[in-house]
């Protein structure tokens, strides 16, 4: 494998959530999207190499998004992450936009057992790719809106933007 296959390539981008910031790997997939003091969110690393055309798609996706023009993104996405996070990650991309789930459904889905119920809300908020990988729309089984890495606070924006709140 030579070097440009694993390079970070990055960008940042304005949003109501603050300075976003966007990571893909060579091939143009994204691999993370992070909003200003995430919870385990990712900082500009050594050697990354900004390159802004890259996330054009991107950038047009998540402006519509913001001003309720977009319901589902169409990008490519490639987190890392175990398998079992993987499964998780891809459950979150059948929850509508508008509708909210609770852990215990996302278990369900992926055929994860009850017992597994504290093993997705750990890959939830590991979710590499904020607001495009939805696990905003993720709540507690009483109706909470349980911890999100990015903040309550733009949980509560995000699910206000959908009209779920």
């Amino acid at each position: 494998m030579n070097t440009e296959d694993r390079t970070t390539y990055y960008t940042t981008l304005p949003s109501p959530l603050g300075e976003l910031l966007l990571t893909a790997d060579s091939s143009g997939a994204l691999t993370s999207l992070s909003v200003p003091g995430q919870k385990g969110g990712r900082t500009v690393g050594e050697g990354w190499v900004r390159d802004p055309g890259r996330f054009a798609a991107a950038e047009r996706q998540l402006a519509a998004y913001f001003s309720g023009e977009l319901k589902e993104f169409e990008l490519e996405l490639k987190p890392e992450g175990t398998e079992f996070r993987r499964r998780v990650w891809d459950a979150l991309d059948d929850v509508p936009y508008g509708a909210t789930t609770t852990y215990g459904e996302v278990a369900a889905r992926i055929g994860a057992s009850r017992a597994a119920v504290r093993a997705v809300g750990g890959a939830v908020g590991a979710n590499p790719l904020l607001i495009v990988r939805p696990c905003h729309r993720v709540i507690g089984a009483d109706g909470s809106l349980t911890g999100y890495a990015g903040g309550l606070e733009r949980k509560v924006e995000l699910l206000t933007l959908e009209g779920s709140l």
